[in-house]
Formats: C-alpha cells, structure tokens, sequence
C-alpha cells in the first residue's frame, strides 16, 4: 500500500480501535482509530482508503455515520463491524450501496485477530484506485443523440444465454451499444436514460428489434437454426395496442419465426397502466412470442403481477446472483425465485453469472439458463457468431 493511503476506524470501543491500529500498522499500513464519530469530516481526508465503521455506537450510530459518508461523497471501502443480527448487518450493506458507498467487507463481533489481517490484506488493495466510471461525463445534446437515430450509430451486442443442464448456447439477449464518432463505444447507460426523457425510446426500440432480427438470421449456420434471440421493449410499446400485429409484422419481414423470439419486459413496465400491459402480452403469447420478466427483484411488481403475466422466462437479476455467496438474503431470493418461477412453469435465467461456484450453486438449486462472463461478455456480430461457432465445434467433439 502506498505510504499516502490511510485507514480510519471509528468505534466507541477504544480496545476495538488500538488493536486494529496495531494490526495494520504490523502491516506497514498507517491507521487512525476514533471513538467519537462527530470527527469524521475532519479526519475524512482524501488519503483515507479504508473505514472500519461500528454500527452500535452511542451517540451517533453507524447508519448516521453511512450518511453522512455518503453526503461527504467518500470513496474509501467501508468495512461495517457489529455484533448485531446478521440480517441487519446486510440491509446496512445495502443502505450504503445505495449512498454510493463502496463496501469492503464487515466483521462480525467479536472478530479473530486472523479475520482482521486477512480482511486487511485482501481488501485494501481493491479500494486504492476509484472505480472506473461506464459513462464518459460529457455532455450529449438531445440533437447528437437525434441525429445518431438518423445516421443509424447505434450497434447491438450479443451475449449468449446458456442453458446450465447441457452446456449448449440456446439463446442470445441483444444489447444496445453507442458507436459514437468520437468517444467511441458508449453504453445503455449513457443515452437510454436521455432517450426516456425525449421522449423516443419507442423510436429507438424499434430501430433496434429491426436491427436485431435482421441480424438474428446470421447466427445460423450448418442447418441449424440460429438461437432464440432476445430483445428488450420500452414502456410506451406496452401502452400501445398494436405493438403484437406489428412486431409479428416486423418478425416476418425477416422471416424469423416467433417462436425464437423472446420480449424481455422489466418488473417497472407491469406497474405502468397494467390493462393496456397484460392486453399487449397476452396478445404476444397468443402469436408465440416467447416473455421474459427482466431484472427481477429489483423493481415494484407484486406476486399479482407475476402471476397475471403469461410469461415464459424468468430472469434474476445480476445484483442477487453476485451476492448469494456472501449474502444470506441474496441468497434466499435466489433460491427462491428459482422454485416461484418453476412452480408457474416458468424457465428461470439467472444473470451475471461469474464464477464456476455460481453456476455449480445455480445447477443444484435447479436453474434452468445462465449469462454472465463466465461464458462471454457481450459481443458484436461477427465476433458473436465466431463465439457460437466455436461453442457448436466443442459440443460435436465431446
């Protein structure tokens, strides 16, 4: 750690304090301990790479203190340290991430002294550099992102969908990237939010399906049709009654079967006037199209909602999946998601599937399809297609 880089304990309990002051400076690492949690923006300097941070504290607590963190815009991890529940402990992690917090870890009290120099060595490296930013913070007028509508600067990625049982690639969700001409590649999140406001992202969504089902004819290859392709809808094209007769329309002009469609729809788009939703859905059942209920967990549908949609998939979101190893409550909305979804007749995706113990959890627990970089990252066309070509080479060998 560089010599710059500082870590701040605040803990009413002044034993608590030295002895993590001891532990890190045995690490070569410089620490400051308090018992009073009122100093924090005096001591909050920018060289302050690590907070361990008492939730039970008298005078001011540790939720006031993730506050406060978080209006003091702070960048340094935060390690919360309680002998409370373990269900708190985890909702206080929450908390923080919605503060903007970065969260390093926590101890359970009373902790061993291995537990704190390992938490030590294994985290103060991560939060010495701020995480990297996915959208260059620059200014895009409605007009630039009008005229990329016109000059068609919008591309889609593929990431493939794999079904956990068989190992066979069996879908492809299509993602929307920004060629812009002069910051290169940019993500949803740097115009979808813009196109909201405008007002045109039903525009954008057809262009989009448009350019997702003319593509989707060139992943087969072999005599083998190509894989189910998956595209999402805006909130508007769920408001309007003929969006089933012209997405059929739109599937035949490309001569892509129905059934290899897939609508995905966030939880946030079934609260939004509901009559005209479940009527355009149900519409796009009746003519095969195939429904995945997007991101869920992290929106405001009730169980209502779920069981009124007559949809086909069911996809958990990637916060859960990322968490479920370290995250009880994660963990139980996982595993329970996975048997609601069965239960409907639902096939269940779990998203942001990383590492081989997620999936290995993810097989176990019945999970029909994964995404996530364990097997790709999100590709443009030509590499997509080389990526599916490779994964069927594989397949025939083994």
């Amino acid at each position: 750690m560089a010599n710059a880089d500082r870590i701040l304990v605040i803990d009413d309990d002044r034993d608590i304090g030295e002895l993590i002051a001891a532990t890190a400076e045995s690490l070569g690492l410089r620490c400051t301990a308090t018992t009073d949690a009122a100093e924090l923006p005096g001591l909050l300097t920018p060289e302050v790479s690590l907070i361990l941070l008492d939730l039970m504290m008298p005078r001011m607590d540790g939720i006031e203190v993730l506050r406060l963190l978080g209006q003091l815009g702070s960048t340094a991890g935060v390690v919360l340290m309680s002998g409370i529940s373990k269900r708190v402990m985890e909702t206080a992690e929450k908390l923080a991430r919605t503060l903007n917090l970065t969260i390093a870890g926590h101890l359970t009290k009373p902790f061993r002294l291995a537990e704190l120099e390992d938490l030590l060595r294994g985290h103060i490296p991560q939060v010495k550099s701020a995480p990297a930013r996915p959208c260059p913070q620059v200014e895009v007028r409605d007009e630039d992102l009008r005229s990329a509508l016109r000059n068609r600067e919008f591309v889609l990625f593929y990431q493939p969908q794999i079904d956990i049982a068989s190992g066979e690639a069996e879908g492809l969700e299509a993602l929307a990237r920004w060629r812009h001409p002069r910051l290169g590649l940019l993500p949803p999140d740097c115009f979808i939010p813009r196109f909201e406001a405008m007002g045109e992202m039903d525009t954008f969504c057809w262009l989009m399906a448009d350019q997702g089902l003319e593509e989707a004819r060139r992943f087969a290859s072999n005599g083998r049709p190509a894989p189910r392709i998956a595209l999402n809808v805006s909130v508007q094209s769920l408001k309007d009654l003929k969006f089933p007769d012209t997405f059929i329309g739109l599937a035949g002009k490309h001569s892509i079967p129905a059934e290899r469609i897939t609508v995905e729809i966030t939880e946030s788009c079934l609260m939004q006037e509901p009559s005209s939703a479940l009527d355009v859905l149900t519409r796009l059942r009746m003519k095969n199209v195939q429904l995945s209920i997007d991101d869920f967990g992290t929106g405001y549908a009730m169980m209502q909602h779920l069981v009124n949609i007559p949809a086909n998939e069911l996809k958990i979101d990637k916060v859960f999946v990322g968490n479920m190893h370290t995250n009880s409550s994660d963990r139980v909305l996982v595993e329970k998601t996975i048997e609601i979804g069965h239960e409907l007749g639902m096939t269940v995706t779990a998203e942001g599937v990383e590492t081989q113990a997620q999936l290995d959890f993810l097989r176990r627990k019945g999970c029909d399809r994964a995404q996530g970089f364990l097997f790709s990252r999100p590709l443009p066309l030509e590499a997509a297609n080389e990526w599916l070509k490779g994964r069927r080479g594989r397949a025939a060998q083994a």
